[in-house]
């Protein structure tokens, strides 16, 4: 255990904003307002960040935007963007790589084919950071983040780092349970040595894959929905006839039914009114309760 990094003599060196609009950080670009908006300028300026907010201060995280709904209400309490002060990729074995929470997965795909490293390639198609694949166990292509994951490193409020293995957690389909209190700074992730060529190669092939078959270019958080076990969200919601239903200026993608795209305009309530309406369908024709896989965040107006 290492002890709270001090505040450094010239202050807090990163971003603070207030009433700061959450749908300019958002891949959904919905959502209201947070009473305050934090982008630590590294992970000394974070942990000194934290061990000076108030005990009752709510907190939460923020990567890139991806795999989160905010309410139009917007968040009480303070919001933490890993990116892109967290941001650190390094070479910390053979085979191994750290990378700090607000690295974008594509980034450490990149970084390692670059490397001569493989194993990584998939998250060149998670559309969000290592702090957020961590948290939820995020997966592509048949891979998942812990697979990888040899060690990680958390903070508390206070501001006290900590090194842990993958046996301080329970890892599941995209759910992660640890030590209360504690966030995902960085993860160690064992890789192979391997072929850049073929490293590059793979990636290319799954991000043409990606984008035959996900709406990209479209404003979406990612898959909505968790798959059922045995089973797939998208062909239920397929199946319920649901493809292109819309509420307001939100609508379940014509080419993957497992995604909600804003058509332009949108309010955080359409798409958590679609989300619901989705549910109630599928539950209604399948008699399968679908469990949201996004994060929903915040106050109604």
């Amino acid at each position: 255990m290492m002890a709270p990094h001090p505040q450094t003599a010239g202050g807090l060196r990163g971003d603070l904003r207030r009433d700061e609009s959450m749908a300019r950080h958002t891949t959904w670009r919905v959502g209201g307002p947070a009473d305050r908006f934090y982008r630590p300028a590294d992970l000394e300026d974070l942990a000194a960040f934290l061990a000076g907010l108030p005990p009752g201060e709510e907190i939460h995280w923020l990567g890139l935007g991806s795999n989160l709904l905010v309410r139009d209400g917007g968040i009480r309490g303070t919001v933490i963007a890993a990116s892109p002060g967290l941001d650190r990729i390094e070479r910390v074995g053979v085979a191994r790589l750290r990378a700090e929470a607000g690295v974008a997965g594509p980034k450490l795909a990149r970084v390692a084919v670059r490397e001569g490293l493989l194993g990584a390639e998939f998250l060149a198609g998670i559309p969000g950071t290592v702090g957020g694949a961590l948290a939820m166990n995020a997966g592509a292509f048949g891979s998942e983040t812990w697979e990888r994951v040899v060690a990680v490193e958390t903070i508390d409020r206070a501001g006290t780092l900590r090194r842990r293995g993958p046996e301080d957690f329970r890892v599941g389909y995209r759910s992660v349970r640890g030590p209360a209190g504690e966030w995902f700074v960085a993860g160690i992730f064992q890789l192979e040595p391997g072929d850049p060529v073929a490293g590059r190669r793979r990636i290319k092939a799954l991000l043409d894959r990606r984008a035959m078959g996900q709406p990209v270019g479209l404003a979406n958080a990612g898959s909505v929905f968790r798959n059922p076990p045995g089973d797939h969200a998208a062909r239920l919601i397929e199946a319920a006839g649901l493809k292109g239903r819309c509420l307001g200026r939100a609508c379940v993608s014509e080419r993957h039914a497992n995604f909600i795209i804003n058509t332009g305009g949108a309010r955080a309530a359409d798409v958590e009114g679609l989300i619901r309406l989705v549910q109630e369908a599928v539950a209604r024709v399948h008699g399968v309760r679908l469990e949201p896989e996004v994060r929903i965040l915040g106050e109604a107006p």
